[in-house]
């Protein structure tokens, strides 16, 4: 009888959802859970195929610890959730008490090595990599919820940049959540990334996987901020060959309007993601506007990422 009321109680928190809006809901709900939020993609199985195909919905969840906080957290998410509903309708979240003293062990057996490209793996900060492994190892502690590798846009963004970045590139990385792909970049033989994000949590998450991952401050340069503070001579350059952004389409198209073209070198790279493929006319009249032509496009489930050089 002791043993069960010393069991520490946890109150799990779920919403589903369309893949659209899935990272910024883990990021909102991240910035609650401590403990870490696991984004699942839906599938049904096809009797044609014989396969399990994804549904397009996602769920995405994560734990509060049952204590004397959790009204008031949970009050605080749904006013972050109902922020969120002003870009994109978002369901109710569905609350379920858990007694399993255990569920720490079973949440950490969501996440598994990704391997993406030819050359990048994806690990959870607590793993270790298989002997003789060959790719970059890339940890990341998901548990900061901005950006894990799970979701198609940071895959394709991740696969784009493998094929465009070349050794001694600056780069600029605009909204960079867990700091996943300015890691991948300097991994991958980037001389020096600025990277910046508006939210002061995904700064914290950047600062922690770049020391996960032995990145020096010399090499990466993290601020607070956007456009406007990179333009205004903040950071050590205003412009680099290689910039990216993985962040939802509205969202893009409004940092085109505040001058994203100019944080890219004449003849530079300009990487787009989080893009929905209904979504792609609207980015690309904005992109060619600014100046921009497209080099390079993939595709993933409903999504699309882009190449595009300027000049």
């Amino acid at each position: 009888m002791a043993d069960s009321e010393d069991k520490t109680h946890w109150m799990q928190v779920k919403i589903q959802t369309d893949g659209e809006i899935a990272e910024a809901l883990a990021e909102v709900l991240g910035r609650f859970i401590s403990e870490g939020v696991v984004v699942e993609s839906l599938t049904k199985f096809n009797t044609y195929t014989q396969e399990n195909e994804p549904t397009g919905e996602v769920t995405v969840s994560g734990y509060l610890k049952v204590d004397g906080a959790l009204e008031t957290k949970k009050q605080a998410i749904e006013q972050a959730l109902w922020h969120l509903s002003q870009i994109s309708p978002i369901p109710q979240p569905e609350y379920t008490l858990v007694k399993d003293q255990d569920w720490m062990s079973a949440w950490k057996q969501h996440y598994n090595p990704i391997p993406l490209g030819e050359s990048l793996l994806v690990l959870p900060a607590w793993q270790e990599p298989k002997a003789g492994e060959q790719r970059h190892i890339i940890r990341i502690n998901p548990a900061m919820a901005f950006g894990t590798g799970t979701h198609p846009t940071t895959k394709l963004c991740l696969r784009l940049l493998e094929k465009i970045l070349q050794p001694g590139m600056n780069v600029i990385d605009v909204g960079c959540g867990s700091g996943i792909l300015s890691i991948a970049a300097l991994k991958m033989g980037a001389n020096h990334v600025i990277a910046v994000d508006t939210d002061e949590q995904a700064i914290t998450s950047t600062l922690e996987n770049a020391e996960l991952n032995h990145i020096s401050s010399s090499d990466l340069e993290l601020g607070e901020g956007s456009i406007k503070e990179i333009l205004s001579g903040q950071f050590t350059h205003q412009q680099a060959q290689l910039v990216m952004v993985n962040i939802l389409a509205p969202i893009l198209i409004r940092l085109f309007e505040q001058g994203l073209e100019k944080t890219v070198q004449e003849d530079g790279i300009l990487l787009l993601s989080g893009i929905l493929d209904h979504q792609e006319k609207d980015v690309l009249e904005a992109a060619k506007n600014a100046g921009f032509s497209v080099i390079q496009k993939l595709s993933d489930e409903d999504w699309v990422s882009f190449a595009l050089r300027k000049g």
